[in-house]
């Protein structure tokens, strides 16, 4: 197997998502954003992995960032760190760090601006990590938007860059596309913090912000999915509300994308429909106690593929199905 196609075959074994959302983009972009995500999932394993200490996660995470420099060697990396991997770590994401030396590979084969971009987003992306990782907690929506800046918003700004690479058409609204993607990925990795609450609290780790709960009387300490709270869901409520409101930034950001760059537009639309009705399904069942409760249905899937890709350039509709999905 050649390296293009275990890239595409490993994508589709650590996220299925992508794996169905990146193949939409035009071929040009298509395999260096597969490679960015795999970069972007390693730097996340190696975070996520609890036989990890907090330095040794920065001092992995520092040598991969010298990887992608072509400043460190990717075979004595992987050989390193894969023998710390637990079995919290999924089978698909060690035969990734197994595997870095062939992403690697392929990232360096990329143009220089290119590998900049996706150089300046690991970089950050692990720098932010690597601070909150320090952290016992979240104390305000500001740290909250923070990390997810440093987790997604930065993946927004890098996708922004090879948008703008590739087209001088988009590049000519590179200005505001730029000041609209962090809000692009907070809001989905806002989605994602809300969607995951019990199974990251099972892993000891909590991203709600302790300000918003406090203004409802709920203290974070005393979550638990035992007995629901109606101070939680009042904060939870608050959150959701915000991170509507970032995806409204979203659609904003994608309806600048000029609408002949069809399969941009669909790999944005694709992910930002998903996560509005992972919002709605939360705001609908604010008492759920795991992921898979309020997780949207393949059903769910298929229609917000079929409805995007036939308004892919209707923006007019395209606002109205928002209106009628945000939360009110």
């Amino acid at each position: 197997m050649d390296e293009i196609s275990y890239q595409y075959k490993i994508l589709n074994s650590v996220s299925r998502t992508f794996a169905l959302t990146i193949p939409q983009l035009p071929a040009q972009l298509c395999e260096i954003v597969a490679n960015a995500y795999l970069l972007c999932r390693i730097v996340d394993t190696i975070e996520d992995e609890p036989n990890l200490t907090a330095a040794q996660k920065q001092e992995f995470s520092k040598t991969f960032v010298q990887v992608i420099e072509a400043k460190a060697d990717p075979k004595l990396l992987s050989k390193k760190l894969h023998p710390y991997l637990s079995s919290y770590t999924l089978e698909a994401e060690k035969e990734l760090i197994f595997n870095i030396p062939i992403i690697i590979s392929i990232t360096h084969k990329f143009s220089v601006s290119q590998q900049g971009y996706l150089y300046n987003c690991v970089n950050i992306m692990s720098k932010g990590m690597n601070k909150f990782q320090q952290q016992s907690g979240i104390n305000n929506l500001s740290e909250m938007e923070q990390y997810c800046y440093y987790v997604a918003g930065v993946v927004g700004e890098m996708l922004t860059d090879l948008f703008c690479d590739y087209s001088p058409e988009i590049a000519k609204h590179q200005t505001r596309l730029k000041e609209l993607a962090p809000s692009f990925g907070q809001g989905l990795q806002m989605t994602n913090i809300l969607k995951d609450i019990w199974e990251d609290k099972q892993r000891g780790i909590c991203w709600l912000p302790q300000d918003i709960f406090t203004e409802t009387g709920f203290e974070l300490k005393n979550l638990s999915d035992q007995q629901y709270d109606p101070a939680f869901g009042q904060g939870l409520a608050k959150l959701i509300v915000i991170a509507n409101n970032k995806l409204k930034q979203a659609l904003d950001y994608i309806l600048l994308i000029p609408k002949q760059e069809k399969g941009i537009r669909r790999f944005c639309l694709w992910a930002l429909g998903m996560a509005i009705l992972t919002l709605k399904r939360i705001n609908k069942q604010p008492n759920f106690t795991c992921s898979q409760q309020v997780k949207i249905s393949r059903n769910s899937v298929k229609m917000t593929i079929l409805i995007s890709n036939m308004l892919t350039c209707n923006d007019r509709s395209l606002r109205i199905i928002f209106r009628l999905l945000t939360i009110k």
